[in-house]
């Protein structure tokens, strides 16, 4: 069993994210297509909270996105003083290695997105960065 990573610690760089994630998705082989959200403060601290959203699409369509970018804004206005970085989980069933339909989603977002964020791949027993957290202190 895998220590649950202590919320205390703060995340400093893209290496310690891909941990925290894989330790928050132990073990990161899934049954259907889930999306994790979790956010970090300024000095790198994780609220004490996870969202999974269950049954995403194969790509993300506009009505996701758009309240993907409502819950964020909220979380970061209201609970990170509009200080902070979103990092998200892609989970999938089926092999670790990225596949097209993987790239959609990090390209999408990318194209979507504002402010802080990164997207890792869980699959297949292995997390994957797919867009790294940006450099510096989180900022929205």
């Amino acid at each position: 069993m895998t220590a649950m990573p202590r919320p205390d610690v703060p995340v400093r760089s893209a290496a310690e994210l891909t941990e925290r994630w894989a330790g928050l998705l132990e073990p990161p082989i899934f049954r259907r297509r889930e999306l994790w959200l979790a956010w970090f403060d300024q000095d790198g601290l994780m609220l004490p909270m996870v969202v999974p959203v269950d049954d995403v699409p194969l790509v993300p369509d506009l009505a996701m996105l758009d309240g993907l970018e409502q819950v964020n804004a909220g979380v970061i206005e209201e609970h990170l003083a509009g200080r902070g970085a979103l990092a998200m989980a892609l989970c999938r069933p089926g092999t670790p290695a990225v596949r097209d339909d993987d790239r959609v989603w990090a390209d999408t977002l990318r194209a979507a997105l504002d402010g802080r964020w990164s997207l890792h791949l869980a699959a297949g027993g292995r997390v994957t960065p797919l867009v790294e957290p940006p450099d510096g202190p989180p900022t929205r």
